[in-house]
């Protein structure tokens, strides 16, 4: 049998819960766990945008623009298209469930 309820206030109360640290121990200001997923998903479109201009760069000014560089840059392209849609979807999504448990209390 669980121990823990999972009523709409327990649930508002976790959600708006301030996170005192992160997986690697330090402090994230009070932020919550939906600010804490926001900025996974900020890090991760960060990291793929330097990939994105890393080779961009060796294209123009490495001389490197043959068919298997471009194709490469048109992957890691396409892999950033599918971050940030996958990231507005589930920050969307969880924002619209945390709205929907608000209007239940």
């Amino acid at each position: 049998m669980s121990t823990y309820s999972t009523t709409p206030t327990t649930l508002s109360t976790i959600a708006a819960a301030p996170m005192t640290t992160t997986k690697s121990g330090t402090s994230t200001a009070g932020g919550s766990w939906l600010d804490a997923l926001a900025q996974a998903w900020g890090d991760a479109l960060d990291r793929q945008a330097d990939v994105i201009q890393q080779k961009s760069d060796a294209i123009n000014n490495g001389g490197t623009d043959n068919p298997s560089a471009i194709t490469a840059l048109s992957a890691e392209s396409l892999k950033m298209s599918f971050l940030s849609d996958n990231s507005h979807t589930s920050l969307t999504s969880v924002g619209e469930a945390l709205d929907t448990m608000a209007r239940k209390q």
